[in-house]
């Protein structure tokens, strides 16, 4: 009988396994003739057989305690494809849902493959939602471009904002279960918000309901939210159903009082031709370049009376030329209450600015028109980003706004709420009326700015900010412009940074990726990573490695960009960071070389265009050929103290750059209203 294929493990995975660094099990593999061989790979990347590392590692004492999920993963991605991998973790979660409701959860099914087998045996001494979790955050994280999940913080919003807009108790009785849909599920991360809001707010269980085309998504959703901790659901089996909910609904015939949705976007193939007379359109046929005007709809007809829904939407979604008659009807009947604009990051994809659509189906002598007043919220204005680096928002402070907008009671009364609050600036209820023109544009930056008046202390704390900032840059350049140079002076011995770092007199490191996506571990630190796509994008560190598997660094050390669009050199101040690869590290001798004259020397264009492999801006900088000028420490640590100002200078003048353009915006809105005094 042939044996199974051996599970593959590259070095960063075997320090994962053993709880130390990457350079360590590089020590090991060169001073023990005993490691195992490399079984395939690249000399840069080598793989090894997992079992043999296993064998190694407990052999020499130098297996990690307390990491047992790590050993499950790599078996796990062994298994084949996104699809196979998925359904094993899946098998993972049915039967030790099924441990927890028949006893052993076998139910006569063939034996499951060893992973299996392992993750189930984990599960039953570590907590089985906490194995499976682990699992199924990894499967995602390493397809995280193929699959896209709402953020946990976003789908409790979206949650909170379905019960906070909802009547439960219209024609059932208040011990009824719930019933949330979510017809676009994914692994169910807005069903799983629902399952912990509805028992902590009404204190009723929820029966919850997905669909999801594709049955590996299903299939997750479904153990995953079986296995949810606590009396959430109180014994009320989740209903996961594969299956397209435009085109065939499985689920039809559902009347839910909440439904949570972040339907596919910009979908042109969504069932356009073959919809034309469906019953659902009851606002107007969507047209096929709206897509996510049928999925409001499908929402919405899937509502009982009293019921809620809350849907995450693209911008263009509320302004698109093709949308406005159905547009048009949602807010003539009343079913459409909000739009809120979130902040640019608070889900994929980041660089925009999401809309949240909160619908309602008229209960019971409501009447057909609703409140009447329409409630727009600009939570991208009240949160922007005061430069381009930040990666997202701050969800505690845009949770507790947007709810303290939204209240309690309906969403007229809410926006009035947000007056008496000083909110008014960002949110504004304006009469449906006055929305029904011939664009019907439900942008909430085209209506809150308006309403609001009162740019005041944002002005006010800009214009401060604008005076702080130019009495620093004319400190600063007062500074620079004393100094004295000696020009035509002839040039001085130099030294690379390669003859450098063979004095030892600083050590070179190169940046890296990580091998694989990081996920968060309990009681494990993490750094943030710092990629040439983040600087291209000018954006914060955008994503995490653990300082083991990575090049990390610290306050002190120079960080210099070895690509040419985005060449620069400083010396890093704040915590400690990792660096992705054509980023480099150089960490000097204090008693031979100053960081901040290193840093501004390597900075210097003269280098970087002796430096540069060729002449395009994509060409990149070859950082062992960078230069430094050989002098003595004392005059090194003169020449810092200027480049201590002229870094200084450009920080200052990037920051009023940012807050200048701003306040002009500002001040351009108010003019344009007419209030000048």
């Amino acid at each position: 009988m042939n044996s199974p294929p051996a599970v593959p493990v590259t070095l960063a995975e075997i320090a994962r396994l053993a709880g130390v660094g990457r350079a360590a099990v590089s020590n090991w593999r060169r001073r023990h003739d005993t490691f195992p061989p490399r079984i395939g790979g690249t000399d840069a990347s080598p793989h090894f057989s997992l079992t043999d590392i296993e064998m190694w590692l407990r052999d020499n004492g130098k297996r990690g305690k307390g990491r047992s999920r790590e050993w499950l993963w790599p078996r796990f991605e062994a298994l084949g494809d996104r699809d196979e991998t998925g359904l094993a973790i899946a098998a993972v979660g049915r039967l030790l849902a099924g441990e927890q409701n028949d006893g052993d959860g076998s139910g006569g099914a063939a034996p499951a493959p060893g992973p299996v087998r392992a993750a189930v045996e984990l599960g039953r001494r570590e907590g089985s939602s906490e194995v499976l979790m682990f699992l199924l955050r990894r499967w995602l994280d390493t397809h995280v471009r193929q699959i896209p999940t709402t953020p946990e913080p976003l789908a409790d919003l979206m949650a909170d904002l379905a019960l906070r807009t909802c009547k439960p108790f219209v024609g059932g009785h208040p011990d009824d279960p719930l019933r949330v849909l979510d017809p676009a599920c994914g692994v169910g991360n807005l069903l799983a918000a629902a399952a912990t809001a509805v028992p902590t707010e009404l204190n009723r269980p929820a029966a919850l309901l997905g669909c999801d085309r594709d049955p590996v998504l299903t299939a997750l959703a479904d153990v995953r939210l079986a296995l949810l901790p606590g009396p959430e659901t109180r014994g009320l089996a989740p209903v996961m159903t594969p299956g397209d909910s435009l085109r065939a609904d499985p689920l039809i015939g559902t009347q839910a009082d909440m439904v949570l949705c972040n339907p596919p976007a910009n979908e042109r193939d969504w069932g356009y031709e073959d919809l034309a007379a469906d019953t659902r359109w009851a606002h107007g046929t969507p047209p096929r370049t709206e897509p996510e005007l049928a999925w409001v709809q499908h929402c919405l007809s899937r509502l009982r009376p009293g019921g809620s829904a809350v849907l995450l939407l693209p911008p263009t979604v509320a302004a698109r030329k093709a949308g406005r008659r159905i547009r048009r009807s949602l807010l003539r009947t009343g079913a459409l209450r909000a739009v809120v604009a979130l902040p640019p990051g608070s889900a994929a994809p980041h660089s925009l600015s999401l809309h949240l659509w909160v619908l309602r189906r008229p209960a019971p002598g409501e009447g057909p028109q609703g409140p009447g007043e329409f409630l727009f919220v600009d939570a991208a204005a009240r949160f922007p980003r005061s430069t381009a680096r930040d990666s997202g928002p701050d969800w505690g402070e845009l949770g507790a706004f947007i709810r303290s907008v939204v209240g309690a009671a309906g969403g007229a009364r809410r926006g009035r709420a947000t007056e008496e609050s000083g909110a008014i600036v960002w949110a504004a209820t304006v009469p449906v009326i006055d929305l029904l023109d011939d664009e019907v544009d439900l942008t909430p930056g085209r209506h809150t700015t308006s309403a609001s008046g009162h740019a005041g202390p944002r002005l006010a704390a800009g214009w401060r900010e604008v005076g702080e900032l130019l009495d620093g840059l004319r400190a600063e350049s007062a500074s620079l412009a004393a100094l004295e140079l000696a020009l035509g002076r002839e040039g001085q011995p130099s030294a690379t940074v390669a003859e450098l770092a063979r004095a030892e007199a600083l050590t070179l490191r190169s940046g890296r990726l990580p091998d694989e996506a990081v996920v968060p571990e309990p009681g494990r630190a993490r750094v943030p990573l710092l990629t040439i796509s983040d600087l291209l994008l000018d954006v914060s560190p955008s994503g995490w490695a653990y300082p083991d598997d990575a090049v990390v660094v610290e306050p002190g050390d120079v960080v210099v960009v070895g690509v040419a669009r985005e060449f620069s050199a400083w010396v890093h101040e704040g915590p400690p960071m990792a660096v992705g690869s054509q980023i480099h590290a150089l960490r000097v001798d204090p008693d031979v070389l100053d960081p901040w004259f290193v840093a501004g020397s390597l900075k210097a264009p003269t280098n970087a265009r002796h430096a540069g492999t060729h002449a395009s801006s994509s060409s990149r900088i070859d950082v062992r050929r960078l230069q430094v000028r050989r002098i003595e420490l004392p005059e090194q640590q003169r020449y810092s103290e200027a480049f201590r100002h002229l870094a200084a200078f450009e920080r200052l003048a990037d920051r009023l750059r940012i807050v200048a353009k701003a306040v002009g915006q500002d001040l351009s809105d108010e003019l344009a209203a007419g209030h000048l005094a």
